[in-house]
């Protein structure tokens, strides 16, 4: 069995909320063995699986960590849904900071996202995409620790080295990314073969993106207020 189904198995036990002993019973099994199966001491075979898969409601590829759907669903770009797709009152319940910004960064990436289609270099699409992906991975880890009831088990990888390691992570693709904009791109990673396609201008981002540059500009001034540079000489 792969690492990922001990973890799995002790989430959705955890998220139903029931014991070990319970658990074990409605699946016809020794709590001892389930214990075994959610440290990973013991495979189980492939009945005890789909037991799990019916008792838990959920696929055994979901199960077997090879879906984060729960259904083991295969995501494509007709099956996600557009970002405003929960409704607006569902974030206006928390005031209007978190729709104002939510729309500065969402209408921000839009127009990054255009500009990485233009570029037509895939590596570079794939680099910022990890960066960003990064990113909210982190800052989702940080919301989801809010509550000290929520489950470790959700993530494969550790607490205590999860935010150390995304960092170093995130700091790989921006130098990749960095070394394509330069035009030196390290190892297998590709150049944009026509930078002019990227010529980007105030007056250009207002005349190719009316609805969002404003946005990416106010997001731009936003970070800059938080970088402060130059910083403030002391009195």
């Amino acid at each position: 069995m792969n690492a990922d189904f001990p973890r799995v198995l002790t989430l959705l036990r955890k998220e139903r909320g029931i014991s070990q002993k319970l658990a074990a019973s409605q699946l016809g099994i020794s709590q001892a063995l389930l214990s075994h199966y959610e440290k990973g001491i013991r495979e189980c075979g492939l009945d005890f699986l789909c037991r799990c898969a019916d008792f838990y409601g959920v696929s055994c590829d979901y199960l077997l960590g090879r879906s984060p759907d729960r259904q083991g669903s295969k995501l494509t770009i007709e099956d996600i849904p557009e970002p405003d797709a929960m409704g607006r009152d569902h974030i206006t319940k928390a005031g209007v900071l978190p729709l104002l910004n939510k729309k500065l960064i969402a209408n921000s990436i839009n127009v990054l996202f255009d500009l990485l289609a233009r570029s037509n270099c895939r590596t570079l699409i794939e680099e910022v995409s990890a960066f960003l992906m990064l990113s909210v991975y982190r800052m989702f880890r940080i919301v989801y620790r809010v509550n000290p009831k929520n489950q470790n088990a959700m993530f494969t990888v550790p607490e205590s080295i999860a935010q150390p390691y995304a960092d170093a992570s995130m700091q790989l693709h921006c130098a990749n990314a960095a070394s394509i904009s330069q035009g030196t791109p390290i190892g297998s990673l590709d150049k944009v073969s026509n930078p002019e396609a990227l010529s980007i201008t105030t007056e250009s981002l207002e005349r190719n993106y009316p609805l969002f540059a404003s946005s990416l500009l106010n997001l731009v001034q936003n970070a800059e207020m938080e970088i402060a540079y130059p910083p403030q000489e002391e009195a």
